[in-house]
Parts: structure tokens; sequence; C-alpha cells
């Protein structure tokens, strides 16, 4: 074989070579997916089932959460119930408080009077009693007594705070005024609690002629 022939030859043997190393790399060529990238596919084929799991403990929590919210409230709000009821019940209890010494003075005052059978004793200690209550009653709940300014010239009668249980005529015209009190009232702060109980002033029936002539 002459040098010419061998030369064609080896040109001819590396051309083979090199189509066969192009053809075993070429399908990793053609899919350009590097190992990695092919494990990754792997794994997002996966992901929903994955997920789902996720998605049911979340939930699963959420639930539990929602039924301790509600056991919560539940609690609360009875915890309100029972303190509301014992608000109303115990509402008067320092009221109470202050009229228990009180009551203990009646106590005394009627002993002291059924040992001595001193009824001017007695007498003087029930109106001192009388006016520790009323004291207390109008300094600490504001409770204070009121009565009419009363007698011919007496206050002009105020049905928000009188309460008229008898009338008589007089010979003078004009608005009624309060002629007698049967019995005060009281004010509760600024609130009329009990009105007072009066004897009104009424035109008599001539008197009233007179001023239409």
């Amino acid at each position: 074989m002459s040098a010419e022939d061998n030369r064609k030859q080896k040109s001819a043997d590396q051309a083979q070579g090199g189509g066969s190393a192009g053809g075993a790399d070429e399908p990793k060529a053609q899919a350009g997916i590097s190992p990695g990238e092919q494990a990754g596919s792997e794994r997002t084929e996966t992901d929903p089932q994955e997920r789902l799991v996720s998605l049911a403990a979340q939930n699963a929590d959420l639930a539990d959460q929602l039924l301790r919210k509600a056991a919560e409230f539940e609690n609360f709000r009875k915890r309100m119930f029972r303190e509301r009821e014992e608000g109303v019940r115990y509402a008067n209890a320092a009221l109470l408080a202050d009229i228990i010494p009180i009551i203990d003075d009646f106590e005394r005052a009627l002993q002291s009077a059924a040992d001595s059978r001193d009824f001017a004793s007695l007498h003087s200690g029930v109106e001192m009693i009388e006016r520790q209550l009323a004291s207390v009653l109008e300094r600490n709940w504001g409770l204070k007594r009121f009565s009419a300014r009363s007698g011919p010239e007496g206050e002009l009668f105020d049905p928000e705070k009188h309460e008229a249980i008898a009338v008589e005529e007089t010979p003078a015209a004009g608005d009624p005024v309060v002629l007698e009190n049967y019995q005060k009232g009281y004010y509760l702060h600024d609130r009329v609690l009990r009105p007072a109980k009066v004897k009104v002033s009424r035109p008599a029936q001539n008197a009233t002629n007179g001023n239409k002539e």
C-alpha cells in the first residue's frame, strides 16, 4: 500500500470513529436534560400527593384551633352569665352594710327601753337613729328627703314631685298650692324616687265665677 493509500485509510478510520462518538452523545444532547433535572422531574410527579397531605394536616390543625376557640368562648359566656347573676344578687351589699349598724342601734334602743321602761329615752333614741339613717342614705347613696313649703302661701303644686291626695277649696283664685304635707318625698340624686303626698288648694266656685265676670 502506498503512502497515499495509508493516508486515505487513516482519514476514513478517523471519520468513522468521530461519527460513532457523536452518535453516543446525540440522545443526551437532544433530550437536553441533566441527571439532576431528571431526578427533579421525578420528585415533581409526587408533589400533588405531598401537597394533599400537607393541606389535610393544616385543615386538621385549623379545625382543632376552631374547637378550642369555641370552647373558650362558651366558658367565657358562662362565666359572664354567672358574674352578672352574682352582680344582681349582691348589688345591694354595700347598702345593707351601711344599714346593719343602724339595725344594731335599734336593737340597743329597744333593749334599753325594755329595761328602763322609759318612754322619753326610747323616743330620743329612735329619733337619733332616724336622723342617722337619713344621713347615711343621703351621704352614701344620694337619697334625699324633701317636703313642700305648705300653707296659704305654700309652694305651687308640681305633679312631677307632689301627689295630691286631698283638695281644699280656698277663696283665693289662681294656681293650686300645697296646703299641707302628709308624707315626705324622696330624691335619688336628681330624680324623684317617690313624690311627696300633699293637700292642695282649689279655688272656690264663687271665686272662679267672680274672675270670669
